[in-house]
């Protein structure tokens, strides 16, 4: 398994544990890590990636929520929330990895520690989201070159 797969695990089960136990995500994640040897990179990028789903929370869960129909943020199980939390934040907010890998490697979470639809659901909305991504900053550069005079 490589490196970020691990660290994506760990993530999920730090932010998981963190969520049912009510404790700092901190606290937990030692906790959590020394369950099996992690290298200094997984660690690193567990440790990333958890305080991004943290620090981006809000935005994430604003993002589901327009991207869901008919569905409330509470109704969708909490690991697919997280899931889907850290799908939107390697999707917005790493620049090192491609869009198409975060939805990827979120739906093999979502088969591997969720139900058996939640990969296609996971998909459906990581990937609306990254359309709607692509859309908005073609639409910001046409209005850049035209704001530039150029066409």
């Amino acid at each position: 398994m490589g490196q970020r797969r691990m660290a994506r695990e760990l993530a999920l089960q730090t932010l998981y544990s963190a969520e049912m136990r009510g404790e700092p995500v901190g606290t937990v994640l030692q906790d959590v890590s020394g369950w099996r040897h992690y290298s200094r990179k997984a660690l690193e990028y567990a440790t990333e990636l958890a305080s991004n789903v943290l620090r981006y929370e809000k935005e994430c869960n604003r993002l589901i929520e327009e991207t869901v129909e008919h569905w409330e943020l509470s109704r969708i199980a909490l690991l697919d929330r997280i899931i889907l939390r850290m799908g939107i934040c390697e999707i917005l907010y790493s620049n090192d990895i491609p869009p198409r890998v975060a939805i990827d490697e979120a739906i093999e979470l979502a088969k591997k520690y969720s139900t058996e639809k939640s990969g296609g659901f996971i998909n459906g909305i990581l990937d609306t989201i990254l359309k709607r991504k692509i859309s908005e900053q073609a639409s910001g550069d046409e209005q850049s070159s035209s704001c530039d005079g150029r066409r």
